[in-house]
């Protein structure tokens, strides 16, 4: 971007949200200012990411759209055996395949034996809402499943699903959605920093219009009926069907309660679940390679992929 661009672009930080909505739906999502995150600046700062080949994808999705998505393997890694579709988070209104959280984590994976499926989803602006970016993940979940050897070189049996903050929560989502629909469940579940709840703060249904947590569950929901269906909040269903599932809590992060709470739900469900949690870390650190607590959230999502083999 140039210096005038940049100028032009607001913080979305301290934008109220409806705002930030309309101008994100008006406008599209800008480019990211850094300019050491794309693939090759990734490959020189990580040597290790060298061999990964990539190739994008486009999967018929379920309201007429194509789904963008990219497959992420390494020919020369030691296989895990195992691997993973990854759907990466943006507050339900922004986030694409070249951010970090999808590119970088998946590079990294990829590299560690574990063949990576990024996904995007259409994002919640205008008069999109749930269950749209669900169902557009779970679609991509079936594709990647039915094309798993040739995408991945594994058996459907072997394909786990993850995604981070609001890619958390599409794929807790889309697994409540295959539990009950009687369909079968992925092998495994990584949430990384997910909103678990329409009041992910406070881990609770019950959440404040005016604060900007309340005000993404909304845009997100659509309705005080979606706000509180389990397929928009995995937290308020029931999770018996549930696979055993990876939740990455980070010590910083405002959304922690959300996913701890969740882990709790699970555990008193009998479902294996393993609290990783990362110290000193933020929420989002895995949007950063220079983070020192992204590398070991990384390292922790491949050791738990590893101990599913």
């Amino acid at each position: 971007m140039t210096d005038t661009q940049t100028a032009e672009v607001p913080d979305f930080r301290r934008m109220p949200i409806a705002d930030a909505v309309r101008w994100l739906a008006e406008h599209g999502e800008p480019a990211d200012p850094r300019t050491d995150i794309d693939t090759a600046s990734l490959k020189r700062r990580f040597a290790h990411l060298a061999a990964v080949e990539t190739a994008d994808l486009r999967i018929d999705g379920p309201y007429g759209r194509l789904v963008p998505a990219r497959l992420y393997r390494d020919a020369t890694a030691a296989a895990s055996g195992r691997a993973l579709v990854w759907v990466h988070g943006g507050a339900f209104i922004g986030g694409y395949l070249d951010m970090p959280e999808a590119n970088w984590v998946a590079l990294e994976l990829a590299a560690r034996g574990i063949p990576v499926l990024s996904v995007d989803y259409v994002k919640c602006l205008g008069d999109v809402h749930f269950p749209e970016p669900t169902d557009e993940v779970r679609t991509a979940w079936r594709h990647a499943v039915a094309h798993a050897e040739g995408l991945f070189g594994v058996g459907a049996d072997a394909v786990l699903l993850g995604g981070a903050s609001a890619g958390g929560n599409l794929t807790a989502g889309a697994v409540a959605q295959m539990q009950d629909a009687g369909d079968r469940v992925p092998e495994g579940l990584i949430l990384v920093y997910p909103v678990l709840h329409p009041n992910g703060p406070e881990a609770s249904a019950e959440i404040d219009p005016s604060s900007p947590h309340g005000q993404l569950a909304m845009n997100f929901a659509g309705s005080d009926e979606s706000l509180r269906d389990p397929h928009a909040f995995a937290a308020l269903g029931r999770v018996d069907g549930f696979p055993p599932t990876l939740i990455v809590v980070c010590d910083k992060d405002g959304l922690r309660p959300s996913g701890e709470a969740f882990a709790r739900q699970l555990a008193d469900a009998g479902i294996d679940v393993e609290v990783h949690l990362e110290p000193g870390a933020d929420h989002g650190h895995i949007n950063e390679p220079s983070d020192p607590t992204a590398l070991p959230t990384i390292e922790a999502i491949a050791k738990w992929v590893g101990a599913r083999s």
